[in-house]
């Protein structure tokens, strides 16, 4: 009796232009690695350096921002992913914002129609069909 054999005929993975220049530099570059050489000889080497200065944040910078967004104090704590009672610390200048805060507080300063945009994707109905102030 005869067995029938599959043979598995795939066809090649079809490479992009991209793809390809990709390929060819991830080759070179094993080459190079073979080869022992000083590979900063071989290849562009760049250095780049980001400009990130702690913003210091005083009580009233922090409500600014959170009514750039038009938020109250408990769903900008929940935006931020932090308690109510630490919103409340910073406006009340009892603490100061973690540099996390701080930097997403800049980021919320520096794009306010960005970040506004997000909020309205997050918004649920939580009354369906209810007539609104909008309506």
């Amino acid at each position: 009796m005869k067995e029938n054999k599959i043979q598995d005929k795939k066809k090649p993975a079809q490479v992009t232009p991209a793809g390809a220049k990709i390929l060819g530099a991830l080759n070179e570059f094993r080459d190079a690695l073979n080869e022992g050489g000083k590979l900063e000889d071989q290849f562009t080497v760049r250095t780049v350096e980001l400009d990130l200065h702690a913003t210091t944040y005083q009580a009233s910078d922090v409500k600014d921002a959170r009514r750039i967004l038009g938020l109250s104090q408990p769903l900008f704590a929940k935006f931020l992913g932090v308690n109510l009672s630490t919103v409340r610390s910073w406006e009340h200048g009892i603490n100061t914002p973690s540099p996390l805060a701080t930097r997403f507080l800049d980021e919320i300063r520096t794009s306010p129609r960005h970040w506004k945009a997000r909020l309205k994707q997050m918004i649920t109905d939580k009354n369906p069909g209810r007539p609104t102030n909008q309506d």
